[in-house]
């Protein structure tokens, strides 16, 4: 690789992390002038030739996906990275990792749905241990999940 190449590559980071940073000022506050701005942007970064064909490559890969890379700018309340689904994933296959997977289909099934409530709650703001304790007692003081993911509850009231 040539120092242009190092150069075009540098440049072309630059362009896209301050896009980056311009989508997550447009979900602050979110225009229609604004985002026809960032979807020409888009554009000027992901179709530009530069001196380097594998990066070039790249940047037209890139641009086919357009549309689902840009959804940010007709709905604002989406995130614009997987960060959050990916956290969700990587404490899952850790666990299947050092444990080897489990048995059975039951087993993988209760490994999962506990895995599921766990995340829940603390999306939720909600002690995992609280809720399940309060569920297996009989007590039922805990409103049901469904009704805090609805609601889009995020209060700090301990259970």
């Amino acid at each position: 690789m040539s120092a242009e190449h190092r150069s075009d590559i540098k440049k072309v980071r630059n362009e896209i992390w301050d896009f980056y940073r311009e989508l997550k000022r447009y979900k602050v506050e979110p225009c229609a002038k604004k985002a026809e701005q960032l979807s020409q942007r888009f554009d000027d970064i992901f179709m530009k030739k530069t001196s380097y064909q594998t990066l070039n490559q790249q940047l037209k890969r890139l641009h086919k996906h357009k549309s689902s890379l840009l959804r940010v700018l007709e709905r604002p309340e989406i995130p614009i990275h997987t960060n959050g689904s990916e956290n969700d994933l990587r404490e899952h296959v850790k666990r299947r990792k050092v444990s080897g997977g489990t048995r059975s289909d039951l087993g993988r099934r209760c490994r999962d749905t506990f895995s599921s409530l766990r995340k829940t709650c603390q999306k939720q703001n909600l002690s995992f241990w609280a809720f399940l304790n309060d569920r297996l007692s009989l007590k039922n003081t805990i409103p049901l999940l469904g009704d805090f993911v609805l609601q889009g509850s995020r209060t700090t009231t301990t259970y």
